[in-house]
């Protein structure tokens, strides 16, 4: 405020007339106001900076967490799954023997009835 009194003061003083020396005081005054940032202004700014850093650390904190819970309920998961495939390859395999021994018992079994069968032919 006292830079446009001083400015008036000078203004008037090398014969500019009082009201247009009262026109250029208020046309910077209001470029001044709506231009210029003030201490205030500044001051304010650098709170809302602030808050709006402080607003960003606590979300990326958070999604680290959150993050850090997605990739334990995946390692579960993961720990799941394998151990429900290995249960499902154990039940194969013994699923497979238990067949593959049938399998041999049925075949001895038919050779064995041909091998009768052969022996009463040729026996007869």
């Amino acid at each position: 405020m006292n830079a446009l009194i001083s400015l008036y003061d000078a203004l008037v003083s090398i014969d500019v007339p009082a009201e247009k020396a009262r026109a250029v005081v208020d046309a910077m005054e209001r470029d001044m106001a709506a231009i210029l940032a003030t201490k205030a202004d500044i001051e304010l700014l650098r709170r809302d900076v602030e808050g709006v850093r402080l607003a960003a650390k606590s979300d990326i904190e958070l999604l680290r967490r959150d993050l850090e819970g997605v990739r334990t309920a995946a390692k579960t998961d993961a720990e799941m799954l394998r151990a429900s495939a290995k249960s499902d390859a154990e039940m194969l395999r013994a699923s497979m023997t238990i067949r593959l021994g049938s399998m041999l018992v049925v075949a001895i079994g038919v050779l064995f009835a041909a091998l009768t069968l052969t022996l009463r032919w040729v026996i007869r």
